[in-house]
């Protein structure tokens, strides 16, 4: 069997990267809105909410980092079931006009 090659029971994981530059236009915002989110999130327990607030009141990254959705990114793809997901926020400098940052630049370390 080939590596494209692949049986009707073997499932196939793919690793996708997504690196994404958002500017924050108004901090206080998204600061209002992800601890609202936080506060209505029934999943998390007294400590994980307790470390979700501290995270946004110390950065405003760590709000943005709230509204990151994995499974919304895949429920509807049909075929394809979230395996596992793990994503951060952090504050970058950030220039349109610098090369390094051409969204269509292909990483070739990645081929």
């Amino acid at each position: 069997m080939t590596s494209t090659e692949t049986t009707e029971d073997a499932p196939r994981y793919v690793k996708l990267r997504i690196e994404l530059i958002a500017e924050i236009t108004d901090e206080g915002a998204l600061k209002a809105a992800a601890l609202k989110q936080v506060a209505e999130d029934e999943y998390l327990d007294d400590e994980e909410r307790a470390q979700s607030v501290e995270a946004i009141e110390v950065d405003p990254s760590g709000s943005l980092a709230h509204f990151i959705d994995p499974v919304a990114l895949l429920g509807e793809v049909p075929g394809v079931e979230l395996a596992s997901a793990t994503w951060e926020s952090a504050q970058t400098e950030f220039d349109p006009e610098n090369e390094e940052w051409d969204e269509y630049t292909v990483d070739a370390s990645a081929e």
